[in-house]
């Protein structure tokens, strides 16, 4: 997961430059859609209850916040996070939120079943947050996101600064920033890796490539389905 970013078939990505200048604000938009028809995000995940292990808890009554830190493990149905500090709250329906956030070397993590399919999407980054009414999870900074046939085989895999995993509609989105900048790509560009939908997966123990910058983009601005 050496070569410039591809050009994607119309329905299966689509790309908004949104700064022309260096592409530093370059957002990525892939349909999970176009990979496996008809599979979301685990849909009886919202209604499963969260359960949290800790080293500690604690409440803020003022913010109606639990504060849950060291080696925070959170579950809510096929749902995952794990994380050094996570922060959770409900609104008055019901609606859980959970924030997950790094505090020394390691990065946040987060994994979710797609349903239907024999599928995940996982990632990685400082700081996760979770919408239980959105079913929306937001990896910002440092941030990887993957999905992966079982737990074992890596399908596709984004990098950014900010990407954000929409479980109703099924896609992703990722932006490029400064903290996922160095050698190769200093402008921080999105990356990511698509294996072809007829085969082409690599066991996630296994070596990846990385995309290359390249100083133009094939197919720039927006390309409609």
């Amino acid at each position: 997961m050496n070569e410039s970013f591809p050009r994607f078939e119309s329905g299966r990505m689509r790309a908004l430059c949104a700064s022309r200048a260096g592409f530093a604000a370059l957002l990525l938009a892939l349909p999970l859609a176009g990979f496996a028809p008809l599979a979301h995000a685990e849909r009886a995940d919202k209604d499963k209850p969260l359960n949290i292990e800790a080293d500690n808890m604690t409440y803020d009554d003022l913010k109606q916040v639990n504060i849950f830190t060291g080696h925070v493990v959170a579950t809510k149905g096929t749902i995952v996070i794990k994380a050094d500090r996570v922060e959770v709250s409900q609104d008055p329906q019901g609606y859980q939120y959970a924030t997950g956030t790094s505090t020394g070397k390691n990065l946040a993590y987060f994994r979710q079943k797609r349903d239907g399919v024999n599928e995940y999407i996982d990632g990685d980054a400082e700081r996760i947050d979770y919408d239980g009414k959105q079913d929306l999870t937001t990896l910002t900074t440092r941030a990887t996101v993957r999905r992966l046939q079982g737990l074992t085989t890596l399908m596709d895999e984004v990098h950014g600064s900010v990407i954000t995993y929409d479980g109703q509609n099924d896609f992703y989105t990722a932006k490029a920033g400064k903290d996922v900048a160095g050698p190769g790509n200093p402008n921080g560009r999105v990356r990511a890796m698509l294996s072809p939908r007829n085969g082409g997966a690599q066991p996630i123990s296994g070596p990846s490539a990385t995309l290359q910058p390249t100083n133009q983009f094939q197919g720039q601005g927006t390309t409609k389905p």
